[in-house]
């Protein structure tokens, strides 16, 4: 029995989880998700809590039946707070601007780097820290990961975009004779 399938998820009031044969759909004030509903497992919603089985003892099932909840839990935890990531820029000469859905970033090119975000991922910049937040997980995850792709930190300065929480291990320069 997965660890982690087996766990009930608390529908938080406020929240209404439609389970169709193909997708279940999960509503709220905050925004609407839907999260494919896969082959192997069932999802049923009594009282106030989702409750996901497996239909048989297959490798396949077993494998869904996690990711099933998972993905259910972070659709219901997405619509009732939300997920966000913070970035931060660091280096001389780097400088960010920008809000809503647009960023402008300095980012020591020779031009300005223009980055629009999906819809459903609202981006707020103070000063050099980027905070991407959103209803879906993966959208969040993957904009923040775009955002920092387009200038890695580099071992030696540690100039660059990173996640806040991130710590970029610090290579030795050149030592003189």
């Amino acid at each position: 029995m997965s660890r982690i399938g087996k766990l009930p998820i608390e529908i938080p009031s406020g929240v209404t989880i439609t389970v169709d044969s193909d997708v279940i759909t999960v509503k709220s004030a905050k925004g609407e998700l839907t999260v494919p509903h896969l082959s192997d497992v069932t999802v049923a919603v009594e009282d106030n809590n989702a409750i996901v089985t497996r239909k048989d003892d297959e490798r396949i099932a077993k494998a869904q039946h996690g990711l099933q909840r998972s993905l259910l839990n972070n659709a219901v935890q997405g619509v009732t707070k939300g997920f966000e990531k913070k970035l931060e820029v660091n280096g001389v000469g780097f400088r960010v601007s920008g809000s809503g859905q647009n960023l402008e970033l300095s980012l020591g090119f020779s031009h300005p780097v223009k980055y629009t975000a999906q819809d459903g991922i609202n981006l707020t910049v103070n000063k050099m820290e980027i905070t991407v937040a959103g209803t879906d997980k993966q959208k969040v995850g993957q904009t923040a990961a775009e955002i920092r792709a387009l200038r890695k930190p580099e071992p030696y300065k540690g100039k660059g975009i990173k996640y806040a929480d991130e710590h970029i291990l610090r290579k030795a320069g050149k030592t003189g004779k």
